[in-house]
């Protein structure tokens, strides 16, 4: 009996655990080796009257062309820039929670509008910045051509485009990190922040060493979806400049979505290669940050 019981208590976690696996295999773990098959191709989206496929194996040529390929290595350097500065949403996710987490008339209304960019389509968010940016009657064009007598067209110059589709996507980005903090901070030991008073903790002090290390799942969850908001950044590119001027403002995403889907090729070995590339640059740095999590709780 005792033996009995023991293999239900041992089998029934997975019990529980296999639906929600099972869906993890068959849409997350498949997918990704398809797509690393498919990587292996040249291939252009079709199969013949029989069904079969008609691809050609061509082994790591679809790699070996990407690092040739200038496109590509633009669309990585931009995606260099949306992870240096995605990243900035989690300071500034943290700075807003913490002046919303506090009891003060009206700060339910503070904390609805802080929240309404997470709520709106990112579709919604490029076209507001599209005519946010806009020449001649965008309020940006406007406020600069006011202070300096000529306006700027950020999302026409190829300087400043990446910039200003990245400052669209913060807007909505910090607002989901306030949430994650705000959930987080209402979690917080009041009795360690009382003790931590009392010995005279006040300020930076008592966020760096009382309030953050508490915020640690919420830290880990932010900077998880963070960086994969920063690299598969597709919606804002295509909402609001296309890839232009000339595919300045291409990133990873969108330049695999030109090269297997759109009228530029249908090669879907080629933009299969791309996904490898980016699902590459993902794993790294969130198995990094897991890396020193895991180290962090072994260490106390």
């Amino acid at each position: 009996m005792p033996s009995r019981t023991f293999n239900q208590r041992s089998l029934a976690p997975w019990l529980f655990l296999a639906p929600g696996l099972l869906m993890f295999i068959v849409y997350v773990i498949w997918p990704i080796g398809e797509s690393l098959m498919l990587s292996l191709y040249d291939w252009d989206g079709l199969y013949n009257r029989e069904g079969e496929f008609t691809g050609r194996f061509i082994g790591l040529d679809n790699f070996r062309e990407l690092a040739t390929d200038q496109a590509f290595l633009v669309s990585l350097y931009n995606n260099v820039i949306w992870l240096g500065m995605y990243m900035l949403a989690v300071p500034a996710g943290l700075l807003v929670a913490i002046f919303l987490n506090q009891n003060v008339r009206g700060i339910r209304l503070y904390k609805s509008l802080f929240f309404f960019p997470f709520v709106i389509s990112q579709v919604v968010v490029g076209l507001i910045f599209s005519w946010f940016y806009a020449p001649n009657f965008g309020l940006l064009y406007l406020i600069l051509e006011w202070f300096t007598g000529s306006g700027v067209a950020i999302l026409a110059e190829e300087r400043y485009v990446t910039y200003g589709i990245i400052v669209a996507g913060l807007w909505p980005q910090i607002a989901y990190v306030m949430i994650l903090y705000l959930t987080g901070l209402n979690n917080v030991a009041p009795d360690q922040v009382e003790a931590a008073r009392l010995d005279g903790a006040k300020g930076w002090r008592m966020l760096w060493y009382v309030i953050l290390p508490q915020l640690r799942p919420a830290t880990f969850i932010a900077v998880v979806v963070t960086v994969i908001g920063a690299l598969r950044s597709f919606d804002l590119v295509s909402i609001m400049t296309a890839g232009g001027p000339f595919g300045s403002s291409r990133v990873l995403s969108y330049y695999m979505y030109e090269q297997a889907l759109s009228e530029y090729g249908y090669r879907m070995g080629y933009g299969a290669a791309i996904a490898v590339v980016l699902f590459a640059i993902m794993m790294i740095f969130i198995s990094g940050f897991i890396w020193k999590m895991w180290r962090d709780e072994t260490e106390r």
